[in-house]
């Protein structure tokens, strides 16, 4: 059996990160955590998070650390990441979320953060054409549409444009990534833990290209 690993996944919205997060997660046999699928059953749900949650969102805001170092921290405990380990999908997005994220793993750390690099005009383009199944997540576009009338072919549920997809909201965060996650690359780099990845492309040459990168950072390439 192929080893397992611990990878943080980073990247600008509308970079591929959730087909790609889930591709790997499939290929080292871990869970794929991601906290946009966390806070979106949050919000499905209408819990308090999923309350405050929206609110941010909706406005294309970054979470509060202290709330998503929270959720991840919760979700870090269960035993299915202890085996293997994990392939996080969103988290951290600020240097502050990443000193907790280590000081939460303590000794295991992580092998490697790899960041899913696409310039910002391909991001655009991707995030204005993305459509979204309402209740599994499953990602679409204008260009790969379900089957049959905007109906997931997973589920059956709705495909939809998601609210915070509309331009304005798409700018706001990509203007936030710059501000307070791009110095994350700088950050994982002086510690010697992080990759840039070329995410432009098919999905299959894309996978290869992760997988021969953390392959050589886990010893087994």
């Amino acid at each position: 059996m192929i080893p397992g690993a611990r990878i943080v996944v980073l990247g600008r919205q509308g970079a591929g990160k959730g087909t790609q997060c889930v591709r790997l997660a499939r290929h080292y046999v871990v869970p794929h955590i991601s906290t946009g699928d966390i806070l979106r059953a949050a919000v499905k749900s209408d819990t308090p998070l999923g309350q405050k949650a929206k609110e941010y969102m909706d406005r294309g805001d970054l979470l509060p650390d202290e709330v998503m170092v929270g959720i991840i921290e919760e979700r870090l405990a269960q035993d299915d990441t202890r085996r293997r380990g994990f392939v996080l999908d969103g988290f951290p997005r600020t240097v502050a979320q990443a000193t907790a994220l280590l000081e939460v793993l303590a000794d295991d750390g992580i092998d490697l953060a790899v960041d899913l690099h696409v310039p910002i005009e391909a991001a655009l383009e991707r995030l204005a054409g993305r459509r979204v199944c309402r209740d599994c997540g499953t990602n679409y576009s204008l260009e790969v549409r379900p089957i049959r009338d905007w109906t997931c072919d997973n589920c059956g549920g709705d495909v939809i444009q998601r609210a915070d997809d509309t331009e304005s909201a798409i700018r706001r965060r990509l203007e936030l990534y710059e501000e307070q996650t791009s110095p994350l690359m700088s950050w994982f780099a002086e510690r010697d833990l992080l990759a840039v990845v070329a995410g432009q492309g098919a999905p299959d040459d894309v996978t290869a290209r992760l997988i021969e990168v953390i392959d050589s950072r886990v010893g087994l390439a």
